[in-house]
């Protein structure tokens, strides 16, 4: 616990998020590692994550762009395979060519929340509805959710979302019941390319690392890892991914920053501006009850 004095908590690395969230004797790190080079688009996925946790239908509407019939990560979608349409090549290979000479390839990246080192949907939660786990997962409790909505603006990636006619907040939780259980989350557990590799957070670091050598040696120089630096604005993502292009291709944030980063400061010069304010109101009475007695 001495560790944690004088230290901002809302942001920079956090080798331990578990034991800084209460947990003494906590397991290691468990998150994701998605690799979108081997991604088919699928959608077992989105299927065995509806199915586990119980989520809602979620409209299935072409957003007339590709073939996503999703559109984006929210309260009832907790796990979104983005269809992204390009004529670039990848690496050594060509685009596939059509009857009409034009080419065309197909990124598909599997997107879901990232359990932020730093997560901000959690440190701005009135109600502890949003909760570290001894995993260092985030997940709510919608049965103490107050719907107060704080938790949306606050996510840098807009990945949680409140449910229209319920009013309260929800996001992929990693299968926090499957994990007590010892099993490992069902979108993972369906993939059939392992696109999508769940276990200790460090070893699905070294293994990212060793992927993304392979793909540059083979020429995808475009290639790089997203969401896996603790150095990064959120002090690195437990569901971390390897990417073909630019993160805003896939609707990704090219530098996300936790939101909350900066509240300490916020707070100090709040109340260095309260104390001045004060300083000036008791001189003001000073000067004027002086002058009443001189009359």
């Amino acid at each position: 616990m001495s560790g944690l004095i004088g230290r901002n908590l809302l942001a920079g690395p956090e080798p331990d998020v578990a034991a800084d969230a209460g947990y003494p004797d906590a397991p290691a790190r468990m998150g994701f590692f998605t690799d979108t080079s081997v991604c088919i688009g699928c959608k077992a996925c989105e299927v065995a994550c509806k199915e586990w946790n119980a989520v809602p239908e979620d409209g299935l509407e072409f957003t007339g762009m590709s073939y996503d019939n999703t559109q984006g990560l929210g309260a009832d979608t907790w796990r979104h395979v983005a269809f992204i349409e390009q004529d670039k090549p990848m690496g050594n290979a060509a685009t596939g060519t059509s009857a009409d000479g034009t080419g065309m390839r197909w990124l598909m990246a599997s997107d879901v929340c990232k359990h932020c080192t730093h997560a901000a949907c959690l440190d701005v939660c009135p109600t502890g509805s949003l909760f570290r786990t001894e995993f260092g997962t985030v997940v709510v409790q919608e049965d103490i959710c107050n719907g107060c909505g704080y938790c949306i603006p606050a996510c840098p990636y807009g990945v949680i979302d409140q449910r229209k006619g319920d009013g309260r907040a929800w996001k992929c939780t990693l299968c926090y019941d499957r994990l007590g259980a010892g099993q490992q989350p069902a979108c993972a557990k369906a993939c059939p390319t392992d696109s999508i590799q769940y276990g200790p957070l460090e070893e699905l670091r070294e293994r990212a690392a060793a992927r993304l050598d392979q793909l540059h040696d083979l020429g995808v120089d475009d290639a790089r890892l997203y969401g896996e630096d603790p150095e990064d604005g959120v002090g690195g993502d437990g569901a971390f991914f390897l990417l073909l292009d630019e993160p805003e291709v896939y609707g990704l944030p090219p530098d996300p920053v936790v939101t909350t980063r900066d509240l300490p400061s916020m707070w100090r010069h709040a109340g260095a501006a309260a104390l001045t304010l004060l300083g000036g109101a008791a001189a003001v009475f000073a000067v004027h009850g002086r002058a009443r007695g001189r009359r």
